[in-house]
């Protein structure tokens, strides 16, 4: 793969087409990356103990990398 963590990217296709980020993670073996701030979806996570809340995460997802330019 041509890209590296803490690259500068912008994405060339899909919902978040045109956004600028910096890779976070690089997942080799799947061939996708992990951009800051791109593909954001959100994770509801249960209570674990009694009277602990619940909660909605906003996590990034991975995108694949040939959907990524860099800059």
């Amino acid at each position: 793969m041509k890209i590296k963590k803490n690259d500068n990217v912008i994405i060339i296709t899909g919902k978040d087409k045109g956004k600028k980020g910096k890779i976070a993670k690089v997942l080799v073996s799947q061939n996708k990356v992990i951009v800051e701030g791109v593909n954001i979806m959100k994770k509801h996570q249960r209570p674990r103990k009694s009277g602990e809340k619940g909660a909605i995460k906003n996590i990034e997802m991975p995108i694949h990398a040939s959907n990524v330019k860099k800059l």
